[in-house]
C-alpha cells in the first residue's frame, strides 16, 4: 500500500533522513523504534506532506506522492496523528471530532463514524460537550486518534500515542489501535519509544538509528533479537 525508496530529508545544512526504504502492505500494523533524534517524526512529516523530501519516493497505491500538499495527501486518505495530540483547546470534544471531517459531505455517515468513536472511547462519550483543553492527555490522546477515523482514513499515521500518558490508558489506547485496524481494516505506520509495545502490537517493525534503518523484520524476530533487547528493551 505504501511504499518508500530512497528518503532523503534535510532541516536546512542538517540531514534527518538518509536514504530510508521501507513498505507497508495493505492492512497491516507497521512500527519505527528508535531513540529520541532517530528520525521517527520526520519520516511521518514526510508522509504527510509537512516537510518536503530532498530525495527518494514515496509511493501510495503505486501513485508518487512525494510532491503533494498535506491537503491532498489527507484526501488519498493517508491521515497523521501528530506527536503532542495537538487537539483544538477551546473546542468541545464533538467539535474536534467534527474537525476532522471537513472533507466529508455525507452526513449519516459522520454521524455513525461519531458513534463509533464515542464506542471506542466511552471517555469521549462522557465528555462530548467539555472544553478538550481540560481533558487528560491520554484523554486527548483518544480525542486525536478519534478526530483522525472521521476523515475517513485508509491509511493512519501515529506519532508516540504512549508519550505522557498514565500506563493504564496507554493499555487502552494501544488495544483500541489493534481493534481500529481489525475492524475498520485501516493500515496503520506506529511511531513508538516504547518498543514493547509497539512490536506487540505489529506485524512487521524498523528499527531507525541516527535517520538510518538499522534494522528491519517480522516484530517477534526483532522482540527476540539481543540487539534489540539491549537498546530498545531494557534486558
Amino acid at each position: 500500500m505504501l511504499e518508500v525508496e530512497n528518503l532523503h530529508v534535510s532541516y536546512g545544512a542538517i540531514r534527518a533522513l538518509h536514504g530510508i526504504s521501507l513498505k507497508v502492505p495493505k492492512g497491516s500494523i507497521v512500527t519505527l523504534i528508535g531513540a529520541n533524534g532517530a528520525g521517527k517524526s520526520t519520516t511521518l512529516r514526510a508522509l504527510s506532506g509537512l516537510v518536503r523530501p530532498a530525495e527518494g519516493t514515496i509511493r501510495y497505491d503505486g501513485e508518487d506522492i512525494s510532491k503533494f500538499s498535506p491537503n491532498k495527501i489527507v484526501a488519498k486518505g493517508l491521515c497523521h496523528v501528530p506527536e503532542g495530540r495537538m487537539v483544538f483547546a477551546n473546542l468541545t470534544v464533538r467539535e474536534n471530532l467534527h474537525m476532522g471531517a471537513y472533507l466529508q459531505r455525507d452526513k449519516a455517515w459522520i454521524s455513525d463514524q461519531t458513534d463509533y468513536v464515542f464506542s471506542l472511547f466511552p471517555r469521549l462519550k462522557e465528555r462530548e460537550k467539555q472544553a478538550a483543553g481540560t481533558l487528560s492527555g491520554g484523554e486527548q490522546q483518544m480525542l486525536a486518534i478519534g478526530r483522525a477515523l472521521l476523515s475517513k482514513p485508509q491509511f493512519l499515521m501515529l506519532d508516540e500515542p504512549s508519550l505522557g500518558i498514565a500506563p493504564l490508558l496507554v493499555k487502552t489506547i494501544f488495544e483500541r489501535i489493534v481493534e481500529i485496524n481489525r475492524e475498520q481494516g485501516l493500515t496503520i505506520l506506529l511511531v513508538e519509544q516504547n518498543a514493547n509495545l509497539a512490536l506487540d502490537v505489529s506485524s512487521y517493525a524498523y528499527v531507525l538509528e541516527t535517520g538510518r534503518i538499522l534494522l528491519h523484520g517480522p516484530s517477534a524476530d526483532l522482540k527476540a533479537n539481543p540487539e534489540v533487547q539491549a537498546a530498545y528493551l531494557g534486558a
